[in-house]
């Protein structure tokens, strides 16, 4: 798997060409300098494989300095955060009962058939039973799926809908500003997949005062890209178009709940894939300089202070 790269269409290799500035015949030449850097970083243990390492450089759009930045965070908040951000084993019971419940997904067709891929994220799940690391473990692991397997993902970003419709007090009660700070450090600064868009749909009155914990830790590019709405779906119907949504929400596609059994079948064939983030992680006591503070990384209205490798 080291030497695979997912091979792109030719409207995908010029959507990275244009918009990542991304030159073919240059990766060898970019991945090597980005392994020369990681040999020099003793305090890294991380995967070595051609398409993991690319996407952090299209992710960065090939700032070889940004790609550092998010690859070292990104293995520091695995080792700082294990519980809901390095699954190692897919066939834990609990980790499967959770993924039945079918809190997220992503769904079979890219936007426009040649656009970014969408999540989606639903609060369909007893709160007396599972931790909200518990319920986000598959959400983050979701998310390294389409780093090895999605080339729309990879190429052209990810747009999230996030479904509050069975949300309740109990369930934004389980979202702390704590929690909030550890899934936006991970899926916005350390996570090379683009965000392009976000909706909050059915969202009620609670929903909007948890907004009001959330958007904080949002960069202001991100908080521009987020649209939210009631039980009026109009507005993502016409953005996202019948054909890329599921039939809940007005689309064409199959239900949520046969998406969500088509979609857990990913997880038998990347089992081998996520048993290697055993090897990966950081250890702060090798790490040149003073150890990292993740915790003082982030600031007021989700400021980013850049790490010290880089």
């Amino acid at each position: 798997m080291k030497n695979c790269i997912l091979s792109l269409t030719e409207e995908l290799q010029k959507i990275a060409n244009e918009e990542l500035g991304e030159v073919p015949s240059r990766i060898p030449e970019d991945l090597a300098a980005l392994r020369l850097w990681l040999q020099h970083q003793p305090h890294l243990k991380y995967r070595d494989d051609d398409q993991f390492l690319l996407q952090f450089l299209r992710g960065c759009k090939y700032s070889m300095e940004k790609a550092k930045t998010k690859l070292d965070l990104f293995y520091s908040l695995k080792s700082k955060y294990p519980e809901m951000l390095n699954l190692c084993n897919v066939d834990d019971p609990k980790f499967r009962e959770v993924c039945k419940l079918g809190t997220f997904l992503t769904l079979p067709n890219p936007v426009n058939g040649i656009g970014p891929r969408i999540v989606v994220g639903r609060y369909c799940y007893p709160t007396n039973k599972y931790a909200v690391e518990d319920i986000f473990q598959p959400a983050c692991a979701l998310h390294e799926i389409l780093l090895a397997q999605d080339p729309f993902a990879c190429i052209c970003g990810i747009i999230y809908i996030v479904d509050f419709k069975e949300a309740t007090a109990s369930h934004f009660l389980q979202m702390t500003p704590n929690f909030c700070m550890k899934l936006v450090s991970f899926l916005e600064k350390s996570m090379p997949l683009r965000i392009k868009s976000v909706y909050y749909i059915n969202t009620s009155g609670a929903a909007q005062q948890f907004f009001k914990i959330l958007f904080p830790f949002f960069s202001q590019k991100l908080r521009e890209r987020v649209h939210v709405m009631g039980a009026d779906l109009s507005e993502m119907i016409k953005d996202l178009t019948v054909e890329c949504l599921p039939k809940d929400y007005g689309g064409n596609l199959p239900s949520l709940e046969n998406l969500t059994v088509e979609f857990n079948k990913n997880w038998d064939s990347c089992r081998e894939f996520f048993k290697e983030n055993a090897n990966c992680g950081t250890d702060e006591s090798l790490r040149p300089g003073k150890p990292l503070d993740i915790d003082g990384l982030f600031g007021v209205g989700g400021s980013f202070r850049q790490l010290i490798v880089d």
